[in-house]
């Protein structure tokens, strides 16, 4: 009988044993334990570690109270006009006879932010580009019509303005304190659904993706130092705000990495320090006030390292010098690596751009560089716009000289002589707009317009200012070959 009640005994404690055993496994402490909890007000977070007592998380409510009523929808509506050449016509009767116009109509959507309470109102370029009429609908669904204050395709931003009483501006923070890992929230209008909140983290900063490259000529080169961020944006979300948890905004919503036009993983933003300046000079001037360094620059990649005997990859490679720039005048040569701006590391050609995209010309900063013989110096920069000079212009000053996207300049005496023509006026540089939709390109000579011959730059931008219809253009090419373009306006 004791025997019996001995293995019994032992029988139970065996069995107890790997019951035990699995039930510490179960309940792991050194593994961390997370759940969602929805309280009814917020979605809150709770993690417990090593025993730790509970960490509550980001609650996103503030912000996007804070941030939707400030953020709106643009819709836009869009007539193209083109005109057909008559090659028949043409043979018999001259170049431009015969053509005929015809008008596409078309409709777009996006986002926008309210910025001042005077009604300013910036969004992307493309969410507005060629639109005819603007129409912005606030959260409460009233509607008004927008009027564009100015563009800047090298950034893709625009500005529109709304007369409403009573609208809230968005808080503006700074994006050069957001940090990679940080959440974010995307405010816009995704699929026209109207007041949309999404979630995500900031992923990487100074992101260039070439987004805006094809947009921009080669002489004004496109500023793309993007905050990347995987927050889910959709087409609708364009032009829309990218807010802090405190609601605070720190970037425009501007394009998506995507093969099939939909979120799939990331999304792009411009910074609001970027955004701020480009404003604030659409608003004052008019035009965007933009400043060069007056050199060539490249990502210090591992070939530009080993070639140049560099001793890292840190900084942005100095691969030429423009003459009579900023940069020349102030004595950074070619080969030496700009290693900050002001008291600010920049790391890539991205980070670079952006921080000079801030300022203006006539604005004086530090670059810390790196010579060739590995000895640090610190020069000043005097900032230049793209013609070398230091003084600002207003639009009225610019369209003297520019007109549907491009820069007119006089042609010398010397060049008329080559091109063995009385007159003309050159295209200088050449952004999106009618004339370069139309073919023409920087370098090209425009002789006449409508079988009128152009003696100024004044002279053809007052026309193509104020021309309505048809515009045949006579060019010459840089090689001296004659050709005709025609546009509507």
């Amino acid at each position: 009988m004791n025997n019996s009640l001995k293995y019994l005994g032992l029988g139970i404690v065996g069995g107890m044993v790997p019951f035990a055993f699995g039930f510490l496994l179960s309940h792991n402490y050194d593994t961390p334990l997370s759940e969602q909890v929805l309280d009814g007000n917020r979605l809150a977070r709770t993690v417990s570690y090593n025993g730790m007592a509970p960490v509550e998380g980001t609650s996103f409510v503030e912000a996007s109270e804070n941030t939707i009523n400030s953020v709106v929808h643009v819709t836009t509506k869009v007539v193209r006009t083109q005109v057909q050449r008559d090659p028949f016509y043409e043979f018999f009767y001259g170049p431009g006879t015969g053509g005929r116009e015809y008008k596409q109509y078309g409709s777009g959507s996006g986002s926008g932010v309210i910025v001042s309470s005077e009604g300013y109102i910036v969004t992307n370029n493309h969410v507005i580009q060629d639109a005819s009429e603007i129409e912005v609908i606030l959260n409460d669904n009233s509607k008004y019509t927008a009027t564009v204050i100015g563009t800047d395709p090298s950034t893709d931003i625009a500005v529109l303005k709304i007369d409403a009483p009573g609208i809230r501006p968005i808080a503006i923070g700074n994006s050069d304190d957001l940090r990679v890992g940080e959440w974010v929230l995307a405010v816009g209008n995704p699929f026209n659904l109207t007041s949309t909140v999404t979630a995500g983290i900031v992923s990487a900063k100074a992101r260039n993706i070439n987004l805006l490259s094809d947009r921009t000529s080669n002489s004004n080169v496109p500023i793309e130092s993007f905050i990347q961020t995987d927050a889910a944006v959709n087409p609708g979300n364009s032009g829309g705000a990218l807010v802090n948890t405190k609601g605070e905004l720190v970037g425009i919503n501007t394009a998506i990495a995507s093969q099939t036009g939909s979120y799939s993983g990331y999304s792009f933003a411009v910074p609001v320090n970027l955004v701020n300046k480009v404003m604030r000079d659409i608003i004052d001037f008019g035009i965007v006030q933009r400043a060069y360094l007056g050199v060539q620059i490249a990502d210090i990649n591992q070939e530009i390292k080993t070639k140049n005997n560099l001793p890292s990859t840190r900084g942005v490679f100095v691969s030429g010098v423009t003459e009579d720039g900023g940069a020349d005048k102030a004595g950074v040569k070619k080969n030496w690596v700009i290693l900050k701006v002001g008291s600010r590391e920049v790391n890539s050609v991205a980070s670079l751009q952006e921080e000079i995209g801030k300022r203006r010309p006539g604005d004086k900063v530090n670059l810390t560089l790196r010579m060739e013989d590995g000895t640090e110096v610190i020069k000043e920069i005097l900032l230049r716009s793209a013609d070398g000079e230091t003084a600002l212009k207003s639009k009225e000053e610019m369209s003297k000289t520019t007109a549907l996207g491009g820069t007119f300049a006089e042609l010398s005496a010397k060049e008329k002589k080559e091109l063995n023509i009385a007159a003309g006026v050159k295209v200088k540089t050449i952004e999106p707009g009618k004339l370069k939709s139309s073919g023409l390109t920087e370098g090209d000579i425009i002789t006449k317009i409508n079988q009128t011959p152009i003696e100024s730059v004044e002279q053809l931008t007052r026309i193509l200012s104020t021309t309505k219809g048809g515009i045949l253009l006579e060019i010459v090419s840089e090689s001296g070959k004659k050709e005709y373009v025609g546009f509507g306006l």
